[in-house]
């Protein structure tokens, strides 16, 4: 049974469920069906579809939604997805799933329960020792190290101070799914940490949120040797992500480019510029989360 919703949330755009490789499906599984069934095809294909989707609380059934959703943000690095899927539906105090609100009988969708996406915060400081979190951490000082070597020291400090607890912020969801659909979920998770803070429950308390955020740029552009390129250079997969990387003190890039065929998971248009994939890191002062709400709410209010 799913659980009772959170809070609920619209989101317009192309249907969630459909698969990137469904034209070619389409127009080659059967060549006797003619120009007009290709023609159809096409205009499906096309189609544009207004979803709803809702915010539920996170529970043991979500699993495997969620662990496809953090593969797809590690790809190949050595992170225990699979334990860290585990240690966000425990601490099911904080965080929400995005599910379709309602799917039609006539659906061919064969999960009504499936996850497109979820938020949560895991307080790296409080889990001191718990392996995945610290191969994370281990993950991120040693691109740091490689691509933005200035920063490495600051880095590892704010990480080993225990009197500055640092939280883990992650937000995935499927690249069909919009960013109007962020700021509820946002709101969510702040008032779920402030009420985790006013009743002493675990991984309430963080002075920093760490995001890994999923970005692309164009693969013609060269990319510099130390640093990385400019923000502007930077598509954010996960558009709201922009506001998170202006207010970070510590924020670097590094490429993804070998671990994956694609830069997103995703349907992208035969026109698109070609893109290479990689990831970018950001440190942010949770003093610094009302600015950034201010501006979620300025650009993604439907």
């Amino acid at each position: 049974m799913a659980s009772s919703a959170k809070r609920r949330a619209v989101g317009l755009g192309s249907d969630p469920n459909q698969d990137e490789n469904s034209s070619e499906e389409d127009l080659s599984n059967d060549g006797d069906s003619g120009e007009e069934d290709s023609e159809g095809s096409e205009e499906e294909i096309n189609e544009e579809v207004m979803v709803d989707f809702e915010a539920h609380a996170i529970t043991h059934n979500d699993h495997n939604g969620i662990k496809k959703l953090l593969q797809q943000l590690f790809l190949k690095a050595h992170v225990d997805v699979s334990e860290m899927t585990d240690i966000i539906i425990q601490q099911n105090h904080i965080g929400s799933v995005i599910k379709q609100s309602e799917v039609p009988e006539d659906s061919d969708d064969e999960d009504p329960d499936e996850v497109f996406g979820f938020i949560s915060m895991l307080n790296l400081t409080e889990r001191k020792g718990v392996k995945c979190l610290e191969d994370v951490k281990e993950l991120i000082i040693d691109q740091c190290e490689k691509n933005s070597h200035s920063q490495v020291e600051q880095l590892e400090k704010i990480l080993d101070d225990t009197s500055n607890p640092v939280g883990f912020l992650l937000s995935e969801r499927f690249i069909n799914v919009p960013p109007q659909i962020a700021l509820p979920l946002h709101k969510q998770l702040q008032e779920e940490i402030l009420e985790a803070q006013r009743t002493n429950k675990p991984s309430g308390k963080c002075n920093y949120f760490l995001m890994i955020c999923k970005t692309c740029r164009e693969a013609s552009k060269s990319i510099p040797a130390r640093g990385g390129a400019p923000k502007e250079d930077y598509m954010f997969v996960n558009a709201e992500e922009e506001f998170f990387y202006e207010q970070a003190s510590i924020k670097f890039h590094f490429s993804v480019q070998e671990e994956t065929d694609s830069c997103l998971s995703g349907r992208w248009s035969f026109d698109d510029v070609p893109m290479k994939p990689f990831r970018t890191v950001m440190l942010i002062p949770t003093d610094r989360i009302p600015t950034i709400m201010d501006k979620l709410k300025e650009y993604l209010t439907v």
